[in-house]
């Protein structure tokens, strides 16, 4: 069986960090940001991680 290739689109949002945990930007941050609260914009602009429940089929996709 071949090996499995890295869901590239993934690859490009996630980072895997140097103890292995999952971080992702928050999304909503790129355009359209005259109507949104300072307030909003400050809490969006951070990296989050990723849910638990997510994180064995987003490390299957990874290859990691």
């Amino acid at each position: 069986m071949p090996k499995m290739k890295t869901h590239r689109g993934l690859a490009k949002r996630i980072k895997v960090t140097g103890t292995g945990r999952l971080r992702r930007r928050s999304p909503n941050l790129s355009h359209i940001l005259e109507k949104k609260t300072p307030q909003r914009k400050r809490r969006l602009s951070g990296e989050s991680d990723i849910a638990k429940a997510d994180e064995k089929s987003i490390r299957t996709r990874l290859g990691k």
